[in-house]
């Protein structure tokens, strides 16, 4: 037996699991304190009413014959796929429902994914980018491009057309800078992924968080997506899933590559690989995507927009630069005081027990910069910013 020698080129320990361990030592020295986490980005809000509503009725449906159902499709319950289309189609974005596929949530299909491309592929990151897209990746053996994002390109890094690329990953409302794409912009890159055979993974997991109504919430908003995008999309952060687990794929029957349908090849390895989502999840799942479940995601979100404005006031306040916290759950900072990404983690760890994420986790062109989650706890987060306001006006 021979492991998977690509496994060497990945990074020994990473971003969250470090965090993690930093925070379980400080813990463990100081057990009398209370840590105001806003780094990595878990929900802090329990599901929305309809949501459990819809979950205990799964429950009730599996105790009796009548109702009861066992197996579910491996592409997902003909009555979640066809919520999510029509959810689409109200933004104007016609899908069949067979081109939705259910799934366990966006990590899960942003790797999975790679297994209907051949290995060795040439992949184009943008980064700061969300540290799974590069380990999945080298895990696969596949080489990477990165092209870096910053203050020059307003963290919205355009295409290079001397470069070339077999799949292209694009999260827009970004992970971690916060940074959304304008309908021209993706226009640029759909064009490009379409002129040199590419595949765009278009991550939409925050899209829920846009405002701007000329922001485009999906890449299949965009003339030409159809037959060169693929796009993943959660549940965690539209609807507080991030314990429950579902998320959606959105594989149009019009994306070939080489003569080889994709649609056709995702729906053979589903069925192949997975016995699909339970009932009970899938349930829960399509009630977020009814009128009444809408409205109550909405007031959700809400909270966490809330959050933001918290956290910017405070950042006003100190002169600080940041970006996002507009149209996105996060907020991507300038390190205060020429400091690098894990001296300002290990400071509000250390003085005023506020988690973080350092920017250098996200790639190297990310140092320099840190990262919070507005996801956190309402009153706990209008306490860090006064903490944080507090210890960097001194």
């Amino acid at each position: 037996m021979k492991p998977n020698q690509h496994y060497q080129n990945v990074k020994d320990s990473y971003l969250f699991y470090h965090i993690a361990q930093k925070t379980k030592a400080y813990l463990e020295a100081h057990p009398d304190q209370k840590l105001y986490r806003m780094g990595i980005g878990d929900v802090s809000l329990p599901l929305a009413p309809c949501v459990i509503a819809a979950l205990h009725e799964g429950v009730e449906d599996q105790a009796t014959k009548a109702n009861f159902h066992g197996y579910m499709p491996e592409c997902g319950a003909a009555f979640l796929r066809k919520a999510i289309a029509k959810h689409y189609q109200k933004r104007g974005v016609m899908l069949n429902d067979d081109e939705v596929f259910v799934s366990s949530g966006a990590s899960d299909e942003l790797g999975d994914l790679l297994g209907i491309f051949d290995t060795n592929q040439t992949v184009m990151i943008l980064e700061p980018a969300y540290p799974a897209y590069v380990d999945a990746n080298l895990m696969r053996g596949n080489t990477i491009i990165h092209r870096n994002a910053g203050l020059d390109n307003g963290f919205l890094p355009m295409p290079d057309r001397s470069q070339k690329a077999d799949i292209i990953y694009i999260c827009s409302p970004n992970n971690p800078t916060g940074a959304v794409y304008s309908a021209a912009q993706l226009k640029e890159w759909v064009d490009y992924a379409n002129d040199i055979g590419a595949v765009i993974f278009f991550d939409a997991a925050y899209e829920a968080f846009i405002e701007d109504p000329d922001l485009p919430h999906s890449i299949f908003e965009i003339e030409g997506a159809r037959t060169c995008a693929i796009e993943i999309c959660s549940l965690s952060k539209t609807a507080g899933f991030t314990g429950t687990r579902c998320g959606y794929t959105i594989l149009p029957k019009t994306l070939e590559r080489e003569g080889m349908n994709l649609h056709a090849m995702w729906v053979r390895n589903r069925t192949t690989t997975t016995n699909g989502i339970s009932y009970i999840l899938q349930k829960g799942a399509a009630a977020v995507f009814s009128d009444e479940g809408q409205r109550q995601v909405a007031e959700l979100i809400a909270v966490y927009k809330n959050n933001a404005k918290v956290l910017m006031a405070a950042l006003d306040q100190l002169g600080i630069r940041y970006f996002g916290g507009v149209n996105a759950p996060y907020i991507w900072l300038q390190c205060p005081n020429g400091m690098d990404s894990w001296s300002i983690f290990d400071l509000l760890l250390n003085e005023i027990q506020v988690v973080g994420t350092p920017g250098e986790g996200f790639g190297p062109c990310g140092e320099g910069y840190f990262r919070f989650s507005t996801f956190g706890d309402p009153e706990d987060t209008k306490v860090a910013a006064q903490r944080i306001l507090d210890l960097l006006s001194k």
